[in-house]
């Protein structure tokens, strides 16, 4: 862990300090995360692909997509570069042949323990220090976060406002 001094929140995102950490976390735990996976020969976000290969093979592209909660493009570029480098296989569904089943390679299977080992190394950094009541109260901090930015229109007021906003800041 750094010891070095954080540079001071600039003047015009004071009055949105949470934002701003959540942006300066969100980069630094990238950045971290993205050297740990160079050395496994992957590009960030694969490794969330793959992940969700372990536990379900053979999924559509579509569920892919869904299931990591990225953008088409980024999970095509990201699968033909994966299927490039031998980690998995896309092959047109029995039932429509428009549909592209993802696969697991051998190779891809393999990177399973190394991911694991990985995402624990990760989370032992990123928790140094830190209790696991601390923990606990972050993991629930940032899901109500999530939820408060991802929750639009749960109302079913239809006026995209958050669920709880009665009026927009």
């Amino acid at each position: 862990m750094s010891t070095a001094a954080r540079p001071p929140v600039p003047s015009t995102a004071r009055s949105g300090r949470l934002s701003y950490a959540i942006f300066t976390l969100a980069r630094a735990h990238r950045a971290h995360a993205a050297g740990m996976l160079r050395e496994l020969g992957l590009h960030p976000g694969q490794e969330l692909l793959l992940m969700q290969l372990f536990d379900r093979d053979g999924q559509s592209q579509s569920e892919l997509l869904e299931s990591v909660g990225l953008d088409h493009s980024t999970v095509s570029k990201s699968v033909k570069r994966m299927q490039e480098a031998g980690l998995l296989t896309r092959t047109p569904s029995e039932h429509d042949r428009r549909v592209m089943n993802v696969h697991l390679t051998d190779q891809g299977r393999a990177l399973r323990g190394p991911i694991e080992r990985m995402w624990a190394a990760l989370e032992a950094t990123a928790t140094e220090g830190l209790d696991p009541a601390a923990v606990e109260a972050f993991v629930a901090t940032a899901a109500a976060v999530e939820q408060s930015i991802c929750g639009f229109d749960r109302t079913g007021t239809g006026d995209g406002r958050p669920a709880g906003r009665t009026h927009r800041p």
